[in-house]
């Protein structure tokens, strides 16, 4: 073959009249003995380039010369090129609706594939070809053959790219439950992508709402996690099941993608409809999970809707102790995420993992918002009703508060400030390892809220051991009998009845004079060294790991 001629401009000269659409050029170049049949470097003939063009009248001059070659019109027909094009694809691609029908005369193969198995009949759905996408229909052209690497239909395609008319011719002809290699189906990507129109369409047409993928994915699932409103709707109108499991590693609901990725309205809507068994059934999960993955509005929602901010302990399934402990676990610092506030403020169980953050690591913040939501019970005191925002720690809670505070006397001036002018019983704290390991300065801040001549024998013995060791310096007046303005303090402490009363706050409404106040409030007691103010604590992570290597579970109140 001579490539001379080809390769002198690129493409040959009959090439480059076609794709100029100059038929009488293209006439005259083939009657002067020019070859047709001729490739570019991309294997293009002139027919590919006529075809490509639209140039409706050169490619009937060509497709005239090759009926009469030895090659046959055919085989020259579907010729196709480096990447598989045939001059059928190239015309389907591109809309050119007159030319697609004279190849289809001349016995152009209508389901011929490229390279990377797309067809005429894709083509012209990837382009929004709907006239063409008709002709090729009528002609018997293949609707369920599967393109591309991900295996889709051409009904799957016309709905990705959102074309309703073409939606419409296919729907007649076309599986409606094709599935790809994920075992989507069209009504799938219609409602992962918000294609609500070619949704109605085959709803309409009875394609099955429910249908799952591999990965048991539901199509309102996707709708939901996407933030489409208007295919959440027309699915859930059409009985869609917002209670059909959506994974096999977990309970997953529509709900939960709507609560992880924040979509208001949609999850108004689910909420009225999914089972309230996921809010604290065994085995369940309840959306406040995914909820606090992100900053949304969807914890607050919940909790109004009802959601309990306890849920159930979802170990066993996602690792996850409580909705508060994952709160707490995505916060990088010691601030508090707004869904920890929600939480604390709706009355979320306060376990281990709320206290190691409020107490263990120093999160001041954390505890002054505990404290302002939770009251802390007084010597004798009943026990408040778990969970209730706005009641007293129940018995189990102030035994985990004070088991992870004698664990982590480290941090101690930054919590023992708070915990005793909030009105925590000091006894609680009066054990060995506190008086042991404490600093000096908050040694010394605690035996001032308690009456230190009447210390058991072994913890008199601890405080000898570390006069001895030169590892305390008390006040001088330590070693004496309390003065009786002090004892006089705490028998009011323990005599005004209410553990609220035991505040700071609520001693201002005592009828006293202020001074009296201003003694029974402990203001002339100074804070110790690294209170709230002072010189900051160590890294939130190395203060966690250090606390779960050297916790020690102790048996308190």
């Amino acid at each position: 073959m001579d490539f001379t001629e080809t390769y002198g401009d690129t493409v040959s000269s009959v090439a480059a009249a076609a794709r100029s659409g100059c038929r009488e050029r293209v006439r005259r170049l083939i009657a002067e003995g020019c070859v047709i049949d001729s490739r570019d470097n991309r294997g293009w003939t002139a027919l590919h380039e006529a075809a490509a063009a639209g140039a409706k009248e050169c490619v009937r001059e060509i497709v005239s010369a090759a009926a009469g070659s030895a090659g046959g019109l055919r085989a020259f027909v579907n010729a196709q090129t480096h990447e598989g094009e045939s001059a059928l694809f190239l015309a389907a691609q591109r809309g050119h609706l007159a030319v697609v029908r004279l190849l289809l005369k001349a016995h152009a193969n209508i389901d011929q594939s490229t390279n990377d198995l797309s067809s005429p009949l894709y083509a012209a759905v990837d382009g929004g070809h709907k006239e063409v996408v008709q002709l090729l229909v009528s002609r018997g052209a293949e609707v369920n053959g599967t393109h591309t690497a991900c295996r889709w239909t051409c009904l799957h395609h016309a709905v990705y790219k959102g074309y309703r008319e073409i939606v419409g011719v296919l729907i007649g002809v076309a599986r409606l439950e094709a599935v790809d290699d994920h075992s989507i189906t069209p009504l799938f990507v219609a409602a992962q992508y918000g294609r609500r129109r070619c949704l109605e369409a085959l709803v309409g047409a009875g394609a099955n709402v429910n249908a799952q993928a591999a990965d048991l994915a539901t199509p309102l699932m996707l709708a939901s996690q996407e933030g489409h409103e208007g295919c959440v709707e027309v699915l859930v109108q059409h009985g869609a099941d917002p209670n059909l499991a959506c994974s096999s590693d977990w309970p997953q609901l529509p709900i939960h993608a709507a609560a992880e990725f924040g979509h208001r309205r949609i999850l108004e809507r689910l909420i009225g409809i999914t089972d309230r068994a996921c809010d604290r059934g065994e085995g369940r999960v309840s959306p406040l999970y995914m909820a606090v993955r992100k900053p949304s509005p969807s914890v607050g929602l919940l909790l109004r809707e009802g959601y309990s901010p306890d849920a159930q302990d979802c170990t066993p399934i996602l690792g996850l102790r409580s909705p508060l402990a994952f709160a707490l676990s995505l916060t990088p610092d010691r601030r508090c995420s707004e869904s920890v506030r929600l939480l604390v403020a709706a009355g979320a169980r306060l376990d281990e993992d709320p206290w190691m953050h409020a107490l263990a690591l120093g999160n001041t913040e954390l505890l002054r918002l505990i404290l302002s939501h939770r009251g802390l019970p007084g010597p004798g005191a009943p026990e408040g009703r778990t969970g209730a925002p706005g009641a007293v720690l129940s018995l189990q809670e102030l035994r985990g508060l004070v088991c992870v505070a004698l664990s982590a006397v480290r941090s101690a001036p930054c919590w023992l400030p708070l915990l005793l002018r909030a009105g925590l019983d000091p006894s609680l704290l009066l054990q060995p390892n506190m008086l042991q390991e404490a600093d000096g300065d908050v040694l010394n801040y605690l035996l001032a809220f308690v009456n230190w001549s009447t210390l058991s024998p072994p913890l008199r013995r601890v405080l000898d051991l570390r006069l001895e060791e030169r590892s305390w310096s008390p006040h001088a007046r330590y070693e004496s009998v309390p003065c009786l303005s002090h004892l006089c303090r705490l028998t009011v402490s323990e005599v005004v009845g209410r553990p609220a009363l035991r505040t700071a706050a609520a001693v201002q409404q005592l009828p006293v004079p202020p001074l009296l106040q201003h003694y029974l409030r402990y203001a002339e007691v100074p804070p110790p060294p690294g209170a709230p103010g002072s010189a900051p604590l160590p890294l939130v992570s190395d203060l966690t790991e250090e606390y779960r290597h050297t916790h020690t579970h102790r048996h308190v109140v």
